[in-house]
């Protein structure tokens, strides 16, 4: 024990202490689920509720014997008609418009484990690093555990989404031909870890209720280095990396801490500036690795927030369960008489006013630039896409409320969603109408 300490204190690990802020007791999962009910159980651990928060010292003290064992039902006793299925899917994981909820149905709630372990064997990257099966097994078993799975949006299933993104970025041309093996190593693994135990609320609500993830982290990038200490501490556990030279493992780290840090969404801006200024000055190379790496932050911060990119039918499901995980958070800081965060408020936002201003604010500024740097057919398809998302949702906006009991409840319950990934501070814009029945050209099978 005294030695994981020292090691972890030789790259600024810092223990994760809790304060004794009154609001740290909050288990903001059950509370999603028990605000409409008026209820609290007494026999409810507050411990238990603060170490949901956790992931590397979640199960310090207990038994190593349990980590890492899929529950439920191990993919290889699921129905042979339900991985085969899930089999044919991954044929086409390149495909922009690959369904990750169907992928997550066929797998048994595996899809994180599923996708990333496949994606890692198509590249040769466990035989290249020579990663043991057992430990990588293990460690995505334990990445998709560390997932909060009652969080309506960041769970498990957008981290394989995020991931299956990831991957049709990197084998765009730009990349395919300059990225190394470490390169593409990395990028999997910070999707697949990129928002690791994620408690379902934001940084100012971490910020406002004197969290001791805020105080330790001094307010800064909060949840993105938590999300990276996260993901470093199971990579330890597991000894993934053990087999690596001292030196290497920890560059490794690092580099991984660099990728999901550039997630967050206050350093929009700057991170867009940067890539903005390299292509007006066409000095990208990207046989420089400090280049390659920063190319690889912009793809992540894409596939982070692509949803507004996919097809509709994939786009307005991820839109409403961000938006719900929103208004949850909400519906907590009402309960405890807290300053309600913007676009929390269920009574004052919509699905369509919220993700109009996602798209037009933060997504199209990121995706047009990106287009500069890959003008590529999938580069098209994603903005054709968004265009098309966005006139939908203006559309929705300016539909009448229905009279008649014949007619269908489906445009009210649409407005409760959002679109993209993290809140933003984005303001509403208003877009005339359209709708989504318009085909585009689809992003390629090989990109």
């Amino acid at each position: 024990m005294l030695g994981d300490v020292r090691v972890r204190s030789q790259v600024g690990f810092e223990p994760e202490r809790r304060s004794s802020h009154p609001y740290l007791c909050i288990d903001f999962r059950t509370l999603h689920t028990r605000l409409g009910c008026g209820s609290t159980s007494a026999s409810y651990d507050p411990e238990r509720r603060v170490h949901r928060l956790l992931s590397f010292q979640r199960y310090l003290h207990s038994s190593r014997l349990l980590r890492g064992v899929p529950q439920q039902i191990p993919l290889h006793i699921l129905d042979e008609d339900y991985t085969g299925q899930a089999r044919c899917m991954l044929e086409k994981v390149g495909n922009w418009n690959f369904d990750i909820f169907l992928f997550d149905r066929l797998t048994n709630g595996n899809s994180l484990i599923t996708l990333t372990f496949h994606l890692l064997n198509q590249y040769g990257l466990v035989e290249l690093f020579q990663l043991d099966m057992v430990k990588l097994w293990r460690f995505l078993v334990m990445v998709q555990e560390d997932y909060h799975s009652d969080n309506p949006y960041h769970n498990a299933v957008h981290a394989a989404d995020v991931t299956q993104a990831m991957y049709c970025y990197l084998r765009e041309p730009m990349l395919a031909k300059s990225l190394t093996s470490k390169d593409i190593l990395l990028g999997l693994l910070a999707a697949a870890t990129h928002d690791l135990d994620h408690p379902g609320v934001n940084q100012p609500f971490l910020i406002k209720t004197d969290h001791y993830l805020a105080t330790l982290y001094r307010n800064t990038s909060v949840l993105e280095n938590h999300h990276w200490k996260s993901a470093v501490g199971l990579l330890r556990e597991t000894g993934l990396f053990s087999h690596l030279p001292a030196e290497d493992r920890l560059n490794m780290e690092r580099d991984l801490g660099s990728l999901i840090l550039a997630t967050d969404i206050s350093r929009q801006n700057d991170y867009l500036s940067r890539f903005r200024l390299h292509l007006d000055q066409e000095n990208l190379c990207m046989s420089t690795a400090s280049h390659r790496h920063f190319v690889l932050q912009m793809a992540l911060k894409c596939a982070d927030i692509c949803n507004p990119c996919r097809p509709w039918e994939l786009s307005k499901q991820w839109s409403e369960k961000v938006t719900e995980e929103f208004f949850q958070q909400g519906d907590i800081e009402k309960k405890h008489k807290l300053e309600v965060s913007p676009l929390c408020d269920r009574e004052m936002n919509t699905v369509g006013n919220i993700q109009i201003g996602f798209m037009t604010y933060v997504a199209e500024p990121l995706f047009a630039e990106w287009a500069r740097f890959c003008d590529t057919r999938l580069s098209q398809t994603m903005l054709g896409h968004m265009g098309l998302n966005k006139a939908s949702w203006g559309g929705l906006q300016q539909e009448p409320a229905p009279v008649s009991e014949e007619a269908e409840p489906s445009t009210a319950c649409a407005d409760t969603g959002d679109a993209a990934t993290a809140p933003s501070d984005g303001s509403t814009a208003t877009t005339a109408g359209g709708t989504s029945s318009k085909e585009i050209p689809q992003g390629s099978r090989e990109s």
